[in-house]
């Protein structure tokens, strides 16, 4: 198959634990590399937030990222993204055939839209060039107001948006049963039309390790407790509330927070790094906090992997790739009991679920691991079974490509298995765009 996947505002290109800069860009990365692993071609279409990059970069195993002029060629906060989008479609599809030619003449057989600005760009496409959508919406508007109220920022036309695209997408990705939930409570989307596919983990990349060497080379303290957390510095993510959680330990232990918009831990680039030190030093443990800044995800497995705990206790999250990627490194995780971490961290086996902002309940699932080394490893043991099982990327895309083929059998649109089978080429065959 022919795949465009749209992700406006999160290059597969971008560094990990930027402010905008999270799952979904591992997520667009790492499907689009393991389809064209599997024999399909992707091109990615993301926003051009540099005048400097090129128009077409290769990503891997034969996936290409597209750079789409919309907007000025700068960071743009996603917030602010939607009145460019009509740009970006008009971009994206300007040199695709339109008229009596798009029937026949299609550049993809189907287009994967990631985020609800990208469902928007691929409505668009739709009615254009009649190419079957797929939408992931990664977070959803409602869910959002519910958690975030006066704090989100995002227009109110988002809401508007995501139901039409919930109406019109031939097929909805869920990325947990809580996604799944939320979009048939919230959206009235039809059960028929949405299929769960989780994110994933490159077990490859992130995997088990020696401890000792990991914190040897990172210049971490060989004998102490360490608890990890690793991602966005956004208030969501409920780093306050671990910060709180390690005042309580009796046992002592050091929390180090790797993540950032700089690869120091510079307030001004990151303004959250301010307020967590502020809490810090309110708790009595400003000493006890360590912020690293941005690292590449080369770097990544080492963190993980030098932990004794992974910790990540956000108010809400949509599906979270950090606790699957510490439990593919033996580490065992202790997660709020929200959305698709109460799906991914199994409860007394992969780790602990505990209450969002409830820094006691978190502090004696800490002190348990602290206190029982063994209980942990056998955590952290599991965790990596669980992974290697049902999360990775692989199996991720092996669900989608059958999604789209579900979609397209639905749509009559010829696969190239179909063409093999008789289907006139010149019905299908496409360009580069």
């Amino acid at each position: 198959m022919r795949i465009a996947m749209i992700s406006e505002h999160a290059s597969p290109l971008a560094g990990a634990g930027g402010v905008d800069s999270g799952g979904q860009n591992v997520y667009v990365a790492e499907v689009a590399r393991c389809l064209c692993e599997a024999g399909h071609r992707v091109d990615v279409y993301t926003r051009r937030d540099d005048p400097a990059l090129p128009r077409a970069v290769p990503l891997a195993s034969g996936a290409r990222v597209l750079h789409v002029d919309a907007g000025p060629p700068r960071f743009v906060p996603k917030e602010e993204l939607l009145p460019h989008m009509p740009a970006f479609a008009e971009s994206m599809a300007g040199h695709w055939p339109s008229g009596s030619q798009a029937a026949a003449v299609r550049p993809y057989d189907v287009v994967h839209a990631n985020f609800f600005m990208s469902g928007l760009v691929g409505l668009a496409l739709q009615q254009r060039i009649g190419t079957p959508l797929l939408t992931s919406f990664h977070a959803l508007g409602l869910v959002r107001r519910e958690h975030q109220k006066q704090a989100d920022r995002f227009p109110p036309e988002r809401i508007a948006i995501e139901r039409e695209l919930v109406r019109r997408s031939d097929r909805i990705i869920a990325a947990c049963p809580q996604d799944e939930a939320d979009l048939v409570r919230l959206y009235g989307a039809s059960p028929s039309r949405l299929t769960q596919v989780p994110c994933g983990v490159d077990v490859s990349a992130l995997r088990p390790g020696d401890r000792a060497e990991a914190r040897a080379r990172l210049g971490l303290p060989a004998a102490e407790f360490i608890v990890l957390q690793l991602g966005r510095l956004v208030p969501r993510k409920g780093i306050a509330n671990v910060v709180r959680a390690l005042a309580l330990l009796p046992d002592g232990g050091r929390l180090v927070v790797v993540g950032g918009d700089a690869d120091t831990p510079d307030e001004t680039a990151t303004p959250e790094i301010g307020r967590l030190r502020r809490i810090a030093r309110q708790a009595g443990v400003a000493e006890r906090v360590q912020f690293t800044g941005r690292r590449g995800r080369a770097e990544l497995r080492d963190w993980y992997v030098a932990a004794d705990v992974f910790v990540t206790t956000p108010w809400y999250e949509p599906f979270g790739i950090t606790p699957l990627e510490a439990m593919a490194c033996g580490t065992p995780v202790i997660g709020s009991a929200v959305g698709g971490i109460a799906f991914t961290v199994q409860h007394g086996r992969t780790g602990f679920l505990v209450p969002p902002e409830d820094p006691q309940a978190l502090a004696r699932r800490l002190l348990l691991l602290q206190r029982q080394p063994a209980l942990a490893a056998a955590m952290g043991q599991a965790g990596v079974q669980r992974v290697r099982s049902q999360f990775t990327w692989e199996q991720v895309a092996a669900q989608l490509a059958l999604a789209y083929a579900d979609v397209l059998r639905q749509a009559a649109v010829p696969t190239p298995a179909m063409r093999e089978e008789g289907t006139p080429a010149a019905a299908v065959s496409v360009g580069a765009p």
